[in-house]
């Protein structure tokens, strides 16, 4: 198995759908999460445990909801991740989106969390490929191949 890559930059991104629904998540992946999650936490929670609480901007509570810590390599990328799960209105999650950007974090490319897992031997190429397979899904049986493939 090759070394881990080391990214030297944290990314982050809406993990749901945009749009108004229940719950929306942020994901932030590489080695600012404790730092982030720090500062919109007001604590760093303990890994693989779920957090309620609220989470914090720079001029006030944005939102309540539940956080998850994953250090890496325990996680899908195999870096430090950080789940932020709110209310899923566009504002909030734009909010949260933007209180991560300024903490350092950078809006990630399509795909990128999948790479970065790829490249840090989490995934094969063809696990990689069957995720962008469901995603881009547009039936039953092209989403039931992907998930057998």
């Amino acid at each position: 198995m090759a070394d881990r890559l080391y990214t030297q930059d944290t990314i982050t991104a809406l993990a749901t759908p945009p749009g108004r629904g229940g719950v929306g998540i942020i994901r932030v992946s590489g080695p600012a999460c404790r730092s982030i999650a720090a500062e919109i936490l007001g604590d760093c929670p303990a890994p693989r445990h779920a957090h309620y609480g609220p989470f914090h901007g720079a001029e006030g509570t944005i939102d309540e909801g539940i956080a998850l810590l994953f250090n890496g390599p325990h996680s899908f990328t195999g870096e430090d991740v950080l789940e932020l799960q709110g209310h899923g209105g566009p504002i909030i999650m734009d909010m949260l989106l933007e209180r991560c950007l300024q903490l350092g974090a950078r809006l990630a490319r399509p795909g990128e969390f999948s790479e970065r897992a790829f490249l840090n031997d989490k995934l094969d190429l063809a696990q990689a490929e069957a995720i962008a397979d469901l995603i881009d899904a547009t039936s039953r049986s092209a989403a039931e191949n992907a998930v057998r493939s």
